[in-house]
């Protein structure tokens, strides 16, 4: 690729899907750098991550104070924050394509790993509000061009909601590029939890959000602690 793309991938406990997501990454995207920052993981996830990556980070743990350490050491211009049950689609040559425009900022649209016709539903959805709104989540790999990162301060240090605050100010300096291929993104969530009680509970967090109830008491309803 002649615009160079640093993967920065927050991870926490993932054994079970590091190492085949870090040699699908550095197969497809040759000359891009891998960063993996860990928040405290108990399990083999370092271990794995280590041989794979450009760099393996330690963290306090938390989503955005990791992709804010990753995001720092990144020296391609663009920054790609992906999680670790999360892999791009798009092929080398059309992520060329996107970024010889130069854009500031974006991210993808989302395919769910599910095969259930409610997984259609609930990312079409998905894909619709991040377009209305000019709001991603996580799951969709929301890409920064490097100087704007570092000139943005980065995530917003905040318990959960990092990505929605982030793009909300990210906004402000010109409309994200949608990129069209999807981020295949695990179902995981949607299946453990059941669909409908899933969805109601993210939405609910949204809304909550939205009026004003602190991230933090939000995350200790998110993970139940």
């Amino acid at each position: 690729m002649s615009v160079g793309v640093s993967f920065v991938i927050p991870v926490l406990d993932e054994e079970g899907v590091i190492a085949d997501l870090l040699r699908d990454l550095r197969q497809r995207y040759p000359h891009s750098q891998l960063i993996v920052v860990d928040g405290g993981s108990c399990d083999r996830t370092v271990a794995l991550a280590l041989p794979l990556c450009d760099q393996l980070l330690l963290s306090a743990s938390g989503r955005a104070c990791q992709m804010n350490v990753g995001g720092q050491v990144a020296c391609m211009p663009y920054v790609f924050f992906l999680h670790a049950d999360s892999c791009p689609s798009i092929c080398v040559s059309a992520l060329e394509a996107y970024l010889v425009e130069q854009p500031a900022w974006g991210f993808c649209r989302v395919r769910l790993s599910g095969q259930r016709l409610p997984f259609r539903i609930i990312e079409w959805f998905m894909n619709q509000r991040s377009r209305i709104t000019a709001v991603a989540t996580g799951d969709q790999m929301v890409f920064v061009q490097k100087t704007v990162f570092d000139e943005s301060g980065g995530f917003d240090d905040i318990s959960l909601m990092e990505d929605v605050a982030y793009c909300k100010r990210l906004r402000r300096v010109q409309s994200p590029c949608i990129i069209q291929a999807p981020v295949l993104t695990s179902s995981r969530r949607w299946e453990e939890g059941g669909v409908v009680p899933t969805v109601l509970r993210m939405w609910l967090l949204r809304l909550a959000y939205w009026v004003g109830v602190a991230p933090a008491t939000l995350w200790r309803y998110y993970y139940g602690r």
